[in-house]
């Protein structure tokens, strides 16, 4: 069998990245392929890294004295589906793990995550059109309604599969590859991000004008935002990176909201509040909003900007941790968030990692994060 080559370019080693990453699973609290998958890639960088009582992945990167340390960071986890209820007849019920649509949950392929080769793939029943009365064929059928057939029979056929109440479930771990360099799949967020924080990490080991910086792989993002807080705690930044998706504008349904579009650059984002049960959200610290402008604005790399409500990241959090850190969330244009194909760009990530690496080499000792400094 002829050897697969290693990818030369940041755009053919983050298109390859990518897809690797998203054909593993890792439902929130049970990243471990994921973070065993980074681990072997930053050890074949030379970086060495351990891991925290959480699951949190974590690497240090060590610069000159006396600069802002710098923490920089995606999430591991994604979003699914926990086994609660296996029926007599080896049907199985679930409960919704993160913020997964009701409505795109029928007649989706699934992944029973039992241990790695004794996966189970399954689908979760849709009602068949036939029997479908008028009433039903508009309505959205809530998750507690919903099962996944296996092709069990029986709860001792389940059972002796591995699957039990607590089994992880995801959607079908796959990569669809489209046209203009663009890839779909049901963990681009934020498998994205963490290829892209993997491309920065090479080029950080390589420049020998940096600051420190702290490289973190977190776990349950997509579960109340915990894993970047506890890591956070143990690191004490000066200044927090998040990276991960910017909510892409530029289809039809999206348009009102923005606009970011897909293959538009990286994003910044300029103000951010959940809105729904978790009232927390980000506003930027104007010196890392300054910083990325600057850089941008230098490199003549396009940085589209975001203003949203609806979604936040795990630095609406990591801000509180001791006195304070100055935190920005940086990401990628991304379509149909949440669903179990979510779109981006290749040339998204490529750009949002030239501007990351810019931007954090050139952060020095007399980098100012004094807010009167920066708002006019």
């Amino acid at each position: 069998m002829a050897k697969t080559s290693k990818p030369t370019s940041p755009k053919s080693r983050l298109a390859q990245s990518l897809e690797q990453l998203m054909l593993i699973p890792g439902l929130c609290g049970h990243e471990g392929r994921v973070r065993r998958h980074i681990a072997r890639e930053l050890k074949a960088l030379g970086v060495e890294y351990w891991s925290d009582r959480p699951g949190n992945l974590i690497a240090t990167i060590e610069g000159v004295k006396g600069a802002p340390e710098i923490m920089l960071y995606a999430h591991m986890d994604q979003l699914g589906l926990i086994v609660r209820k296996i029926e007599s007849n080896g049907l199985i019920r679930v409960e919704r793990v993160g913020g997964v649509p009701e409505r795109a949950l029928a007649s989706q392929e699934i992944l029973l995550c039992v241990a790695e080769g004794k996966d189970v793939p399954g689908v979760i029943a849709n009602k068949s059109h036939h029997a479908t009365t008028p009433d039903e064929k508009y309505k959205v059928v809530p998750y507690q309604e919903l099962y996944i057939d296996a092709g069990f029979s029986s709860v001792d056929d389940v059972l002796k599969a591995g699957i039990d109440v607590g089994t992880p479930v995801v959607y079908r771990p796959h990569c669809v590859k489209l046209a203009d360099d663009r890839m779909a799949g049901p963990s681009v967020d934020d498998r994205a991000g963490c290829a892209v924080v993997l491309e920065v990490a090479r080029a950080l080991i390589e420049t020998k004008k940096r600051p420190t910086v702290h490289i973190v792989f977190s776990v349950q993002e997509e579960f109340n935002l915990r894993g970047a807080v506890t890591a956070a705690q143990a690191l004490m930044p000066d200044i927090a990176i998040q990276i991960d998706l910017i909510l892409a504008n530029d289809t039809p349904d999206m348009a009102s909201r923005g606009d970011v579009k897909l293959g538009g650059g990286p994003a910044m984002g300029l103000y951010s509040f959940h809105g729904r049960g978790t009232l927390n959200g980000t506003l930027p610290h104007p010196a890392i909003v300054s910083l990325m402008e600057n850089t941008a604005k230098t490199l003549k790399l396009p940085l589209q900007r975001s203003a949203h409500i609806g979604a936040l990241t795990e630095s609406s959090y990591v801000q509180l941790i001791g006195s304070g850190v100055a935190v920005i969330d940086m990401g990628f244009p991304c379509r149909y968030t949440h669903s179990s194909l979510e779109m981006c760009d290749i040339n998204d990530l490529v750009q949002l990692s030239t501007l990351l690496t810019a931007a954090i080499t050139s952060v020095d000792a007399k980098f100012n994060l004094d807010r009167d400094f920066y708002e006019k």
